[in-house]
């Protein structure tokens, strides 16, 4: 199984992943993960991922095109695998064990996309295929979901 963690915060993730028994397992390889600096893809100097929403509307979002970048550069580097792309958000369906056991019965490549701010822009939706929360509460970015999700 991959799992790729596209983040802004790759050192915190990586602190967590890489001990344990999720460690242990990645040295067997029996996982694989990657946590990915999403702000490496920005088009600009400055590593800007944060803008107004498009269109308009309430704080910052998440830019699209660092994203998409990043996305698009995680799956041609994984190749051609079963691959889920799954964005942590409040609004998403809630995580559970049937669906931590799904997830690694159907998938061998797992995206999961850590929003930060009031989210991400809206045009990245049409590239992610399911989104998890993990209740009815809010944290301020999606890397403690992704972290939980690896480790179930």
């Amino acid at each position: 199984m991959r799992i790729d963690i596209l983040t802004l915060f790759p050192d915190a993730v990586n602190a967590m992943m890489s001990s344990s028994i999720l460690g242990r397992a990645e040295k067997k390889g029996v996982i694989e993960i990657n946590c990915v600096q999403i702000r490496d893809f920005t088009t600009n100097k400055q590593q800007q991922v944060d803008d107004y929403p498009y269109g308009g509307g309430w704080g910052c979002v998440m830019m699209a095109q660092p994203l998409k970048a990043c996305l698009d550069h995680v799956t041609a580097q994984a190749g051609e695998r079963k691959r889920r792309v799954i964005y942590m958000s409040p609004q998403g369906a809630r995580f559970d064990q049937t669906e931590a056991r799904r997830l690694v019965s159907e998938y061998d490549h797992l995206v999961l996309v850590c929003g930060h701010y009031e989210g991400v822009d809206a045009r990245i939706y049409p590239e992610t295929d399911l989104e998890i929360s993990l209740g009815d509460f809010i944290l301020t970015g999606g890397e403690l979901a992704a972290l939980t999700i690896t480790d179930t």
